[in-house]
């Protein structure tokens, strides 16, 4: 199983320990192995057939689909005050962490906001937790008609929002943009108009799973 770079130091440092523990005493090397393993799973990053119709809208995490509300985006965005259809993904400790793009198209704008660390399940995470804030603009659009936003959002015990992407970038759908680590959640905004295809409470996989079709 592929693991994302930004596992590897941790991998390490939980080898590491449980190597030591496992020389000073056996029974506490087999009581942390299950830790080791866990840590190791949490950074996998296993590969995603994603979908090629046109127009479709693809899910950016792992994890369970929260229920759809209407939402102002981030400020910092510049979307606008107006209500916009949000998907929201949370993702807990057992997840594949790695984010993907939900469209094909360019970076708009990124913006960083620190914030609290409430549980990423909570509804006002949206709103309160640190997170790192995406405009893209779908290709072949024209004006920001279309425009969505994808927006990573710490969690409880997520401590680190890692975004590889840069404003005036191009990117592609399926495609890997980030990771958050240690459980957390990936909100999207829609456009108006869009068609929601994916029903809340259901299990979701990054690049894989359609959330909407544009309109």
């Amino acid at each position: 199983m592929p693991i994302h770079r930004e596992g590897w130091p941790f991998i390490a440092l939980f080898a590491a320990v449980n190597l030591i523990a496992a020389l000073l005493a056996p029974a506490l090397g087999w009581l942390l192995l299950p830790v080791t393993i866990w840590c190791i799973a949490f950074f996998r990053d296993p590969e995603r057939v994603t979908p090629t119709a046109d127009g479709l809208i693809i899910c950016p995490a792992d994890g369970k689909l929260l229920p759809l509300v209407d939402a102002v985006p981030p400020e910092e965005l510049g979307l606008g005050p107006a209500l916009r259809p949000r998907l929201s993904v949370f993702m807990n400790v057992f997840n594949v962490h790695v984010n993907r793009n939900p469209v094909s198209g360019t970076i708009i704008a990124r913006a960083y906001r620190p914030g609290k660390f409430f549980n990423a399940s909570f509804d006002k995470a949206s709103v309160y937790n640190e997170r790192m804030s995406l405009r893209l603009r779908p290709a072949g659009a024209s004006s920001e008609d279309k425009d969505l936003a994808v927006v990573q959002i710490a969690g409880l015990v997520a401590r680190r929002i890692v975004c590889d992407v840069l404003p005036a970038e191009g990117v592609q759908r399926g495609a890997r943009f980030g990771i958050i680590r240690f459980g957390s959640r990936v909100d999207v905004y829609l456009p108006p108009g869009c068609e929601i295809l994916a029903a809340p409470g259901s299990k979701v996989r990054a690049g894989e799973t359609v959330l909407a079709r544009f309109a």
